[in-house]
């Protein structure tokens, strides 16, 4: 049983790299099932065992993303009982981490070779993380005149534009670099307000 779940992880790891080759060169819609098979060196048969069709395949590709990205975001909350900005420890922010680690599909994301849908997708999937972590961590700290829904697109936009400034510069600078900024842009924007 553990071989067969094992084959079926490297199967699908190869897809999702597959896949992941093939969107830097074109958009969803233009790429075959065959050539991701082609290019992860599957079958057809093999593809369709487990997916009806590429969307389903990028579907899951992008949820394990996500995933990541939220386990990524939370990493701080797991350090205390309640997160304050203003002695956020860098060390402890790991969303860059996982933008490092996931670079190849950002910056396909950000290119603007791409459709726009993609960045949508983002946008809604750190939307709902962010909107989550209001609500169970924050809503208690939120002026009333404040809307969760506006506050959390606001939020959204302001990590999607960090990520952007780092993608333009080709990921040059540390993920360390990226933490140190985030804190201080926090502590700034706290203080301020």
């Amino acid at each position: 049983m553990r071989t067969t779940d094992l084959r079926i992880i490297k199967t699908k790891q190869a897809l999702h790299a597959a896949l992941l080759t093939l969107l830097s060169q074109k958009p969803l819609e233009q790429i075959s099932i065959a050539e991701i098979c082609r290019e992860a060196k599957v079958n057809r048969g093999t593809f369709y065992l487990h997916y009806e069709q590429k969307e389903g395949l990028f579907e899951e590709y992008f949820q394990e993303i996500m995933e990541d990205l939220y386990q990524s975001y939370e990493e701080p909350y797991r350090a205390v009982t309640t997160l304050d900005t203003h002695q956020l420890d860098p060390n402890t922010i790991r969303i860059f981490h996982h933008i490092e680690r996931f670079k190849m599909f950002y910056r396909i994301v950000f290119s603007k070779n791409v459709p726009l849908t993609y960045y949508y997708m983002l946008f809604d999937g750190i939307y709902a993380l962010l909107k989550r972590d209001i609500t169970t961590h924050h809503e208690h700290q939120m002026a009333e005149q404040i809307s969760i829904d506006y506050y959390s697109a606001y939020q959204a936009n302001a990590i999607i534009g960090l990520i952007i400034q780092w993608y333009r510069g080709d990921f040059s600078d540390s993920v360390s670099i990226l933490n140190q900024q985030l804190a201080a842009i926090l502590k700034n924007v706290r203080s301020d307000g």
